[in-house]
């Protein structure tokens, strides 16, 4: 099994007419056994900007404690939050530091430009970005994913219809992947307010 694959994981972001939402499955395991079942996967770095980390819980947790050391220095450094690209930019940077022994995580980068144009970024391990203008995805749940988001995408969704979306495309690909599950957790960020949910999903 894939170091990868060791706590399971699913992850997608998605853009809306001037919004975008980001999920994760909850659950933590180790390979098939579950630990826990409210395992945070998606890390708030400001209020229009969000960072979602699959792969190896450990990794994910040490990865967002230097990203958030990094922001606040370019915080009090700038006098600013900084934006989704340069956001992106830094954790590629981050991650291609440590290629020789990377943090086993693929990131998912989700954000407003100052314009309130949604951005969506994920990465592999040593940070080569691929970006999306419909919707990405991470995870051992993500072949899944990529045929849910497919099907179920549209342009120009408003925030509602995103979350619903969004939600379904995750319940529906987890239930095919034993490693993720145990419901979701769903950001819908607009302009002006962020909503946050918690999906119930099939609890085995």
């Amino acid at each position: 099994m894939s170091i990868f694959e060791y706590n399971g994981s699913a992850l997608v972001a998605m853009v809306g007419k001037n919004c975008f939402a980001i999920a994760s499955d909850r659950r933590l395991g180790v390979n098939l056994q579950t630990i826990a079942t409210d395992f945070q996967k998606i890390y708030k770095i400001h209020d229009r900007l969000y960072l979602g980390l699959s792969g190896l819980g450990t990794d994910a947790q040490t990865l967002y404690q230097r990203l958030v050391f990094r922001h606040k220095l370019y915080q009090l450094r700038e006098e600013r939050d900084m934006k989704p690209e340069t956001f992106a930019s830094l954790v590629s940077a981050i991650l291609y530091e440590k290629r020789f022994g990377p943090y086993f995580c693929q990131p998912v980068i989700a954000g407003l430009s100052d314009e309130d144009k949604p951005f969506i970024c994920t990465m592999d391990s040593i940070g080569a970005k691929e970006l999306a203008k419909d919707f990405v995805v991470a995870g051992t749940a993500s072949e899944s994913l990529y045929g849910a988001c497919e099907a179920m995408f549209k342009p120009d969704l408003e925030p509602e219809e995103l979350f619903e979306v969004v939600s379904q495309a995750l319940l529906s690909s987890v239930d095919r992947d034993c490693l993720s599950g145990w419901g979701g957790h769903v950001y819908v960020v607009t302009p002006t307010e962020v909503t946050e949910r918690i999906l119930k999903g099939r609890m085995d």
